[in-house]
């Protein structure tokens, strides 16, 4: 199966936290937010994990002192609690945002607790995390997502970070569950879609799904095929659906889907669009770790273009 692990873009744009009226901050869409590695379940290996790191602004600092009084950010309304958290998340302060919002950890209001999920696997992929440790927060992530959808089924980021949680778990219970959890994965990440069409991010991640299983090669389909006599399946052209799709919904929002454009389409034997979109990636502004390996895949993809 593709397993799918999310990294996190700072928006470049103002956006709407979701289900946070009238509060507009950097940071839920693009430039830090959550693109998928494709694991195939029959494959190892993956990338490393790259967070971009913001300078602190004052408000940031402001932020960081409410956070370390507990009475005041209990204090706080849910609005309020929301936009400290969305602006600790476009800063990448992923334990202070992860100890915000564990404060909450038993409320029953999803925008908490997708947020929380978010937070405990971001968490988890932070540098030097310990094994145990890692896997502890992983497990709980998909508790917190599972019950921010058991809360609410209209959430498109509690379908999302679902589908994203229960990827990150199947990496803890083999190749049979990972390859089953597949479908669910899908799944939620079709139902998110449906929910928000507007959100590039959940495009982007299920064009990554297929791409994963498009190009995955003959003989791991076999293997797979012998656990599962239909295991899952996509084309490079339902991959490209969901990738112009997203590029539609937010223009350049983010390197790795222009990259992955021009791999599509070099998957396709379309060699004039693959330039195009490679030309793309490799030109986008780095303003991250990430948009930095995005470059460099282009540049030698590009090469072997000639």
């Amino acid at each position: 199966m593709a397993g799918i692990i999310l990294r996190r873009c700072v928006s470049r744009t103002l956006l709407s936290a979701s289900g946070a009226k009238g509060i507009r901050i950097r940071g839920t869409n693009r430039y830090h937010w959550t693109t998928l590695r494709a694991v195939t379940a029959l494959t190892t290996g993956g990338a490393a994990l790259v967070l971009g790191f913001p300078t602190l602004s004052c408000l940031g600092h402001e932020v960081y002192l409410r956070v370390q009084s507990s009475a005041v950010v209990h204090a706080l309304e849910k609005e309020e609690v929301l936009e400290q958290a969305d602006y600790l998340y476009s800063c990448a302060e992923t334990e202070k945002l992860y100890q915000l919002l564990l404060q909450y950890k038993d409320s029953d209001d999803a925008e908490f607790l997708w947020r929380l999920a978010r937070a405990s696997r971001d968490l988890s992929e932070l540098p030097n995390m310990e094994d145990g440790r890692k896997k502890q927060l992983v497990f709980e992530g998909f508790e917190y997502a599972k019950k921010a959808l058991e809360k609410d089924e209209k959430c498109f980021a509690a379908h999302k970070w679902y589908a994203v949680c229960l990827s990150d778990v199947g990496e803890y219970e083999g190749v049979k569950v990972k390859i089953g959890n597949s479908y669910i994965i899908r799944e939620h990440l079709e139902k998110a879609i449906e929910l928000n069409p507007k959100d590039a991010t959940s495009l982007h991640i299920l064009g990554y799904w297929c791409f994963a299983f498009a190009e995955l090669p003959w003989y791991q389909r076999k293997v797979a095929a012998v656990i599962f006599s239909s295991p899952p399946t996509s084309t490079y052209e339902e991959a490209l659906v969901f990738f112009l799709k997203a590029e539609e919904v937010d223009p350049n929002f983010y390197s790795k889907n222009l990259l992955m454009l021009g791999k599509t389409y070099m998957g396709m034997k379309d060699q004039k669009k693959a330039l195009l979109y490679l030309t793309k990636a490799k030109e986008y502004p780095a303003h991250t770790l990430e948009d930095k390996e995005v470059h460099k895949e282009a540049v030698d993809l590009l090469k072997k273009l000639g």
